[in-house]
């Protein structure tokens, strides 16, 4: 039984949640999806299918453990291989989501007297390891989002007054899942080898998606094997689920010693291993799934007159939460699954539709969304 005093909290917070049109609730899958991170169309492919359970037949349906006490299986070292090469590092070691990656990096990574710089739109869950690392005391500084410029002179003028064996670390997006942009990384790169500092880069919107052979957005922009940790997703393009952290042995062999929400979670179960490294070889081997994501997002920003990006995200920026809900239910109503997405998810005032595209849809479902979407824009 509540106490009446909780029960009386809730109920006020739930009304004003509702007054702010912030009241959230999870609505099943229903219409043409237009709202996950499904970017390949793998998540339902029987292939994935098939490997998970061979995965469950030959280890078992759950892994019964933490990595550290008997959780590890063959299967873990594979994938762990398999992502280290591919990402261009010597070393991976998996985590069960980003989320539980991120969080768990940052106060790993840094302590007191150290320094943390931090995108402005980062992830929630790179803002919130930022604030673990800061109370573990670390400093914390937040860079004007996407200005390397901005990030060089706070990384400048920390260093003059730290002491001499403080660390700096760099966290930043690579596609920044609610705008769909890029991050620079050449630069970010630039700046960080000059001025001492370890960049980590989140590619969960990039993985699978982006670079010669879906390896990422540092495989894109020329910088692949020069990024010194690279957190990334198998819940997304990969099909799967799961994260990773792809880096170099003596950080793998830090992190799996410190990083605690490693170190105290039952390790990935087999099926989500098999389906992870079948996700993995069919996103390298069928180009096609890529490309066609990405060139259905570029057709629907050409409708809605928006600049290219890469990504398969296109934001339609609506500023009042309860209009953004209100045409995400028109579109749902059409048949479209769309969902709204507003603060704190995003900054105060930019409420916004997040649009996703992937391989698995048709060119009608495309135009027939533009069509709807140009009928209640203009409502």
């Amino acid at each position: 039984m509540i106490p009446p005093s909780w029960q009386q909290r809730l109920q006020q917070l739930a009304a004003q949640r509702r007054a702010l049109g912030r009241d959230r609730a999870i609505h099943p899958a229903a219409g043409v999806d237009f709202c996950s991170n499904d970017y390949l169309g793998l998540r339902r492919d029987p292939r994935l299918a098939e490997a998970a359970a061979a995965a469950a037949r030959d280890h078992g349906a759950g892994s019964g453990a933490a990595r550290l006490l008997r959780g590890t299986s063959p299967l873990h070292e594979e994938l762990e291989a398999a992502l280290a090469q591919w990402k261009g590092t010597e070393a991976c070691l998996l985590f069960n989501t980003g989320y539980q990656a991120n969080a768990t990096l940052l106060p790993a990574l840094v302590g007191a007297g150290d320094a943390v710089f931090s995108d402005a739109l980062n992830h929630a869950s790179l803002v919130d390891g930022c604030r673990l690392a800061r109370a573990g005391g670390a400093q914390v500084g937040i860079y004007r989002h996407g200005e390397p410029g901005d990030l060089a002179t706070q990384l400048a003028t920390w260093r003059a007054s730290a002491p001499a064996a403080a660390l700096a670390l760099v966290v930043t997006d690579a596609v920044f899942s609610m705008d769909g942009v890029a991050a620079d990384l050449p630069t970010l790169v630039t700046v960080c080898e000059a001025q001492g500092a370890l960049l980590l880069i989140d590619e969960a919107h990039a993985t699978g998606l982006l670079g010669a052979d879906g390896a990422g957005l540092a495989q894109r922009q020329g910088v692949h094997g020069r990024i010194p940790i690279v957190m990334g997703t198998l819940g997304k393009a990969i099909g799967a689920f799961g994260a990773f952290v792809c880096c170099n042995p003596l950080l793998r062999e830090h992190l799996l010693n410190t990083a605690r929400g490693f170190i105290f979670s039952t390790a990935l179960p087999p099926p989500v291993l098999g389906a992870a490294l079948e996700g993995i070889r069919l996103a390298r081997a069928e180009p096609w799934r890529r490309q066609r994501a990405l060139a259905l997002a570029d057709r629907l920003r050409e409708a809605l007159g928006q600049p290219a990006q890469p990504s398969a995200i296109v934001p339609v920026p609506v500023g009042a939460d309860a209009e953004a809900v209100r045409l995400a239910q028109a579109l749902q109503g059409a048949g479209y699954d769309v969902r709204a997405v507003r603060p704190p998810t995003v900054p105060e005032g930019s409420a916004r539709l997040r649009i996703t595209t992937g391989a698995h849809l048709e060119d009608g479902q495309i135009e027939g969304l533009i069509q709807i979407l140009g009928q209640v824009l203009i409502r």
